[in-house]
């Protein structure tokens, strides 16, 4: 994308206007004497996001340079930029579409406790890469790998292609995983500059070849209802119904809701809870 002249004064006085809004205290730096900026200095800013003095001071000068993904995230985690700000930030940067945020700063407490009243059925707060931010105790006691993993691999397209229990939990795969790499690669279209989605793919190719032979073959879906059975080790299959929500706060961002289609799975699903 093609940074205008006017384009880069706007992000001069962003991050000028950012910058002056943080105090040192809230960055755990001593306020120091006779000190007339409001707000960090410009090589605190940089400091504090690890990039050079002289390249952050031209940034806001509005000079025409450019800042990758990577440097981006960092100037929004260092001067605290909600959702909206970060995406602004990475507009008047030039960057066509904006890494979205994948940690749980999204989940606030209301839409934790909203999780938590679907007693009796498993739900998730997802990214579009499949990133798994906040749960349920019925999601959990059914799929406790995802909740436990680490890092990237608490990814739920991670857990079915590459982790063995996940690969043998999930009954109908020959319907369902060609679906999900279709949405999968959907979400990954409006992501494909971002090195972070492009790295997640190549090593999701190198680890499972059967990821790499679906998403050779291009197809491409929307998120829809579906039916999923997973096999438990003790109480047997477990069939659900799967009903996403957008979080309009998030684009990013969606509920997914696993809904019991029959008693027994629903009777199952109880003790499992129960003795978890």
């Amino acid at each position: 994308m093609t940074v205008t002249a006017d384009k880069r004064s706007d992000l001069a006085a962003f991050l000028r206007t950012r910058r002056e809004r943080i105090t040192p205290e809230m960055v755990d730096l001593a306020p120091g004497p006779r000190r007339r900026t409001p707000g960090l200095r410009r090589e605190e800013v940089a400091q504090l996001a690890g990039v050079g003095v002289t390249w952050y001071t031209w940034l806001e000068q509005g000079r025409p340079i450019n800042a990758s993904t990577q440097v981006l995230d960092a100037i929004a985690r260092t001067l605290r930029l909600d959702n909206a700000e970060r995406q602004h930030l990475y507009r008047l940067a030039g960057q066509s579409e904006v890494r979205p945020a994948r940690d749980g700063e999204r989940v606030t407490t209301a839409v934790q406790q909203i999780l938590d009243q679907l007693d009796d059925m498993p739900a998730v707060i997802s990214t579009s890469r499949y990133d798994v931010l906040a749960w349920n105790a019925a999601y959990a006691a059914v799929f406790p790998e995802v909740v436990d993993a680490e890092g990237d691999e608490r990814n739920t397209m991670w857990q079915t292609f590459v982790q063995p229990t996940w690969r043998a939990t999930l009954v109908n795969r020959e319907q369902e995983l060609p679906r999900a790499v279709a949405v999968f690669r959907g979400a990954y279209s409006r992501y494909a500059s971002d090195p972070c989605w492009q790295d997640f793919v190549r090593r999701l190719c190198a680890a499972s070849p059967e990821f790499a032979r679906l998403w050779a073959r291009q197809d491409v879906a929307d998120p829809a209802p579906r039916v999923k059975i997973y096999k438990h080790d003790v109480v047997g299959e477990l069939c659900f119904a799967t009903t996403s929500f957008n979080w309009s706060a998030a684009p990013d961002t969606r509920m997914i809701v696993y809904s019991p289609v029959n008693d027994e799975t629903r009777t199952a699903l109880r003790w499992v809870m129960d003795h978890t």
